[in-house]
């Protein structure tokens, strides 16, 4: 983590994520999960809000302000001309770049290597926040037992 970074409460942060506010802050919600190599970034001197419950997936480089509930899935990557409002999915290996400001709807899903679009439904959308918040706990209670300090010499 380098800049000015504000994490909210209950939010999980892998220890080999980065979370680099370069240019302007970083301000993320409460109970997000970044995951392993994960990657937040701000190049712009605004701040970078980032909502609650946001999934942060292995690898996937997010550059954009988004609301709540989304998901960011494996390896894929967010341009900062993009916006995402909530309970938006964005589909392992997806890349998304706007070439203007561009604001993705709510339940827009993107997918496949050609980045094709649509819109879900929102059914499923409880057990999707139940699954997340069971994510969470089994996180919470797993990565303490797996990250250890290390400790010089003395200690």
């Amino acid at each position: 983590m380098k800049g000015d970074i504000t994490i909210g409460a209950g939010t999980i942060v892998h220890p080999k994520a980065t979370i680099f506010a370069a240019t302007g802050p970083i301000v993320i919600g409460s109970n997000c999960i970044i995951e392993e190599g994960a990657i937040i970034l701000n190049r712009r001197k605004e701040v970078l809000r980032i909502g609650d419950e946001n999934l942060f997936e292995i690898g996937c480089r997010v550059e954009c302000p988004m609301g709540n509930c989304n998901t960011i899935c494996t390896r894929a990557r967010i341009h900062y001309t993009t916006r995402l409002s909530s309970y938006c999915v964005i589909g392992a290996g997806c890349l998304v770049v706007a070439t203007e400001e561009e604001i993705l709807d709510e339940y827009t899903v993107i997918y496949g290597p050609e980045g094709e679009r649509r819109i879900w439904s929102g059914r499923g959308r409880l057990q999707e926040a139940d699954l997340r918040r069971k994510h969470a706990e089994y996180l919470r209670e797993m990565l303490p037992k797996f990250n250890r300090l290390r400790r010089g010499e003395g200690a």
